[in-house]
């Protein structure tokens, strides 16, 4: 596991080195979905605390053997309305929010003993009929919404760019849209974006957050039904 979490923050470093930025502007979710608890629990040995996981029931049986270690949760991916509740009280991080709905229901079911849910709106920064997100052209309207939200804090924006092709016009696009943001009077600190495949490219457009996977934790099991 120490080899793999060190080769990928070499990545990193290189990369921010090449922006022209330092290593420590970005951080690393280990994205470990469909992994077993002990392998995040090796990782955790080697010094990572953060973990990316979009299947809420696996997740939760994870933190529960995991609890103890400090860690901090991030959920990626579609979040289904029967799902917020539990999202709400044991998630530190959402990447995923592309609804007004589901951003109210996280804000009303946040308990109220812990801090506001750090949050990302999801774009669609290819047009994607297949991919969730918004469009690019209705992000100013739901941040207006999402920043107002007492159980909510609104960091940034994140995007899965297409496969295949050159991923930083999409990238690009998404620091773009966060700046025009900051101009209307937002204090977005967040670029999520950028996977196993092409986080140096993210970098180099401004990501702040990468969601590294299979580097890390190898192929990728099939999830459990």
């Amino acid at each position: 596991m120490a080899p793999a979490l060190d080769a990928a923050q070499a990545r990193i470093a290189e990369a921010a080195a090449r922006a022209g930025r330092r290593a420590d502007e970005v951080a690393l979710v280990a994205v470990s979905k469909t992994f077993p608890a002990e392998a995040i629990r090796a990782a955790a040995a080697c010094g990572q605390r953060d973990f990316g996981e979009n299947y809420v029931q696996e997740a939760r049986a994870k933190q529960e053997e995991l609890a103890g270690l400090g860690l901090v949760w991030h959920f990626i991916g579609p979040i289904q309305s029967n799902k917020t509740r539990d999202i709400a009280a044991h998630f530190d991080w959402v990447h995923g929010i592309e609804r007004e709905k589901i951003a109210r229901r996280l804000s009303e079911q946040r308990p109220p003993g812990l801090p506001p849910l750090n949050v990302c709106i999801q774009v669609n920064v290819s047009g994607e009929a297949s991919k969730s997100g918004a469009a690019p052209g209705e992000v100013a309207a739901l941040a207006g919404v999402v920043c107002n939200l007492p159980g909510l804090k609104l960091r940034g924006l994140m995007a899965i760019p297409e496969a295949g092709g050159d991923p930083r016009p999409r990238f690009r696009l998404l620091c773009e849209l966060r700046d025009a943001l900051n101009a209307g009077g937002l204090a977005l600190d967040t670029l999520s974006m950028g996977m196993s495949q092409d986080l140096e490219s993210a970098i180099l457009e401004g990501a702040t957050i990468v969601r590294v996977g299979t580097a890390i934790f190898g192929s990728r099991p099939k999830p459990r039904p």
